[in-house]
């Protein structure tokens, strides 16, 4: 394994974690990096799924304490029992639409074009949205409520189109429900907790024959850049996304997706 070997892996887990949890979507992102630098990870998909695992990872880490004080508190009436019931809710969509179309979807949309063009559409969704959404009634998860934490959840399943962005999808649906930016960013954060783990083992039983210890070098770098960066990305986002919104995170979609497709064409 070279050098250069390792250097394509740190930065392909750097921008896993830069782009997991904001809504620009890291599958775009990846998909373009990897064209732009030649990538060839290990076999299958375990590079991907590792540093995936990185990401989410970071986010277990940063909300460790809400996560506890729910693991205590969801057996007792009170808002912790409110914040695990919305989890759920909205967690149940993309797991059972996710076990039953996932493949489907993946092996009809799942090229460079569809990317492009859900980019496109993505970042005018969400400069709309910030521009015409009422004014937020709901400033806490347990707030959110069973109906809107499944509406969010459905949301979160059109993530399942390559170049919508999980956390764009489930964003963009809460704004549209009356959440404040930094609640909507935070219930995002926290649902991928169950909604990735999940994903990311039946990823891994599925290419289970394929994990060696080959390019184990590269796993761990990858792995080792996408937990810091996100854990980074995570905190800043909490930090000021009530003052800047999300509005340039649309226009910076509007220009990817807009490359994007410059650049398939011209190849």
């Amino acid at each position: 394994m070279s050098f250069a070997d390792l250097l394509s892996a740190l930065a392909m887990g750097v921008l896993e974690g830069l782009t997991e949890f904001l809504p620009i979507s890291s599958t775009g992102h990846l998909i373009l990096l990897g064209e732009l630098i030649g990538f060839e990870g290990p076999p299958g998909k375990v590079f991907e799924i590792s540093i995936q695992l990185g990401a989410i990872l970071a986010v277990i880490w940063y909300f460790r304490d809400t996560l506890v004080g729910l693991l205590a508190g969801m057996w007792r009436p009170g808002r912790p029992r409110y914040y695990v019931i919305n989890l759920m809710l909205a967690f149940l969509p993309a797991m059972l639409i996710g076990l039953t179309l996932h493949r489907t979807i993946t092996e009809a949309l799942f090229n460079p074009w569809v990317v492009s063009v859900a980019l496109i559409l993505g970042g005018v969704a969400i400069i709309l949205i910030e521009r015409l959404r009422r004014a937020p009634a709901i400033h806490s998860v347990p707030e959110i409520g069973p109906l809107a934490a499944l509406i969010v959840g459905f949301g979160q399943a059109l993530a399942m189109i390559p170049g919508t962005s999980r956390s764009g999808a489930t964003i963009i649906t809460a704004l549209l429900l009356g959440v404040d930016r930094r609640t909507a960013a935070e219930f995002s954060f926290v649902l991928a907790i169950p909604t990735m783990l999940a994903a990311s083992a039946y990823s891994l039983l599925k290419v289970r024959n394929e994990i060696s210890v080959d390019g184990l070098g590269q796993i761990g770098v990858g792995f080792v850049a996408a937990f810091v960066v996100a854990l980074l990305t995570v905190r800043w986002v909490l930090a000021v996304i009530g003052r800047i919104g999300f509005t340039p995170f649309g226009w910076y979609r509007i220009g990817l997706g807009t490359l994007m497709l410059a650049f398939l064409l011209l190849r």
